[in-house]
């Protein structure tokens, strides 16, 4: 379903909306039983295996490339950015109970290189994301949304393969908590500042992370990137464009998997180097916070 005036002008002005309805308790009971049977495949949690695994999986998981797919969550997007929609790339955000691992403040945009900055992220809860199970604590850009000066730390226990954290000051205020039942998504802004903190339920805490970017956006690095296009069209041009897979784990699919995967790391290195040089003039950066992460981990919660 599209969204409402007040809810765009809402996401506009916080750059984050929640909670929005999707899927039936049929359809979260269904992936729950995809993801089990990846996991079987693999022979172990996606969230314990190569982090290849976790990225952008509907290259050869068709109920994954559904789900990207899905005309409840692209009703909202094209809401927000257009009717020609890419995914950039999808992430499993899995927490197991009781267990430490944690987000630090960061923003999306930081090192996915993309222009202009109108990516918005899908956060799919396939399991009930609450305040105790860890969901995401977002903080409001009020209309007024900037980069902010990043280092990827490779934090211990970050559910974010860079361990990326932001290392500048700024007001941590007002969080609010985003919490989701199982079959909701919240949307939040490539701009968005937010962290989550580790999982103290008893439950697993299942969510996909899927990033949007209208077809238009280009990238700034010199890696040409993989992008299904899942809405529309190819108005822009400037990605190779990902067909969907032939069937679960096929062989063919599995070898585009690859070479997405080599091309979004490639990316990524460069961005970092992009990124630290970018803000290596800036004067003002506080150096106590550069050399000390962990004043952005305490709170109330520490994706």
């Amino acid at each position: 379903m599209a969204l409402t005036a007040e809810q765009v002008a809402k996401y506009r002005y916080d750059g984050y909306l929640y909670p929005v309805p999707a899927l039936s308790p049929e359809e979260v009971a269904e992936y729950n039983a995809d993801l089990a049977r990846f996991e079987e495949w693999l022979g172990k949690p996606v969230n314990h295996g190569d982090w290849r695994w976790r990225s952008a999986a509907y290259v050869f998981l068709p109920w994954l490339d559904r789900l990207v797919r899905h005309a409840g969550i692209l009703d909202a997007v094209e809401s927000l950015i257009g009717p020609d929609i890419l995914v950039f790339t999808s992430t499993f955000f899995i927490k197991e109970a009781n267990s430490p691992t944690f987000a630090a403040w960061h923003q999306d945009a930081t090192y996915f290189g993309i222009e202009p900055y109108e990516h918005a992220t899908a956060w799919v809860a396939l399991s009930d994301a609450t305040e105790e199970a860890g969901c995401m604590e977002v903080l409001s850009s009020r209309g007024r949304p900037q980069q902010l000066h990043h280092a990827a730390l490779g934090l211990r226990d970050s559910i974010n393969g860079g361990g990326q954290a932001i290392i500048e000051d700024f007001d941590q205020g007002d969080g609010e908590m985003m919490a989701l039942s199982a079959g909701s998504f919240s949307l939040h802004h490539t701009l968005c500042r937010h962290r989550s903190a580790p999982n103290r339920a008893a439950h697993r805490r299942v969510g996909i992370g899927i990033s949007y970017i209208p077809a238009h956006c280009r990238l700034t690095g010199t890696v040409r990137m993989c992008a299904p296009l899942v809405r529309g069209r190819d108005s822009g041009g400037h990605f190779d464009l990902l067909p969907p897979p032939e069937g679960e784990f096929h062989p063919a699919a599995l070898a585009r998997h690859e070479e997405a995967y080599r091309r979004y790391r490639a990316n990524y290195a460069e961005q970092i180097e992009a990124h630290d040089r970018a803000f290596a003039s800036i004067e003002g950066v506080a150096p106590r916070t550069a050399l000390d992460p962990a004043l952005h981990l305490v709170g109330r919660a520490a994706e």
